[in-house]
């Protein structure tokens, strides 16, 4: 998608996006949330206990065997429906421009985002989870165990100020 779909704020910076891409992806599925628009998403999966799906394609249903071994999961999709190509960006809650990469906004370069989501359920090729922050029938990348021992950084932060290089 370009810029024109959900806009560029004054003080963005565009990239010059390549013609071609480096690499191929399969979706591997669907994330089926109750969020429809932008503005009804939460900012991030904390901020819901909405029970969402995440519908995976029968080729790869497989994949899902020793799933249930697992509290919570990292899912990886594609915002399919963000800005493609900011490289900086005005987010309402800074006060002044970020570069893109210090932020987990889904406008960027290649649109990918993640997850932590609570595992409470599998049906068949559909698990039933809590902690997604995307909207409806956002593409699935892939899913992978989170380890506690070695996915948290207790001591990892984020300076809101925003550091200069």
């Amino acid at each position: 998608m370009d810029a024109g779909d959900f806009g560029v704020r004054p003080g963005e910076v565009m990239a010059d996006l390549p013609e071609g891409f480096d690499a191929g992806l399969h979706f591997i599925g669907r994330l089926r949330t109750p969020w429809t628009e932008r503005a009804a998403c939460p900012k991030n999966g904390l901020q819901s206990d909405a029970v969402c799906t995440v519908e995976v394609d029968p080729a790869y249903a497989p994949g899902l065997a020793s799933v249930t071994g697992c509290t919570h999961l990292i899912l990886l999709y594609w915002m399919d429906r963000a800005t493609r190509g900011l490289l900086v960006q005005q987010p309402r809650h800074a006060d002044g421009p970020r570069g893109t990469f210090s932020l987990r906004s889904p406008a960027r370069p290649n649109p990918i985002a993640l997850s932590v989501v609570e595992l409470i359920g599998c049906e068949g090729d559909a698990l039933r989870v809590r902690g997604l922050d995307c909207l409806d029938g956002t593409p699935l990348l892939d899913i992978k165990p989170y380890y506690a021992s070695t996915d948290s950084r207790p001591g990892a932060r984020v300076d809101r100020a925003g550091a200069t290089r």
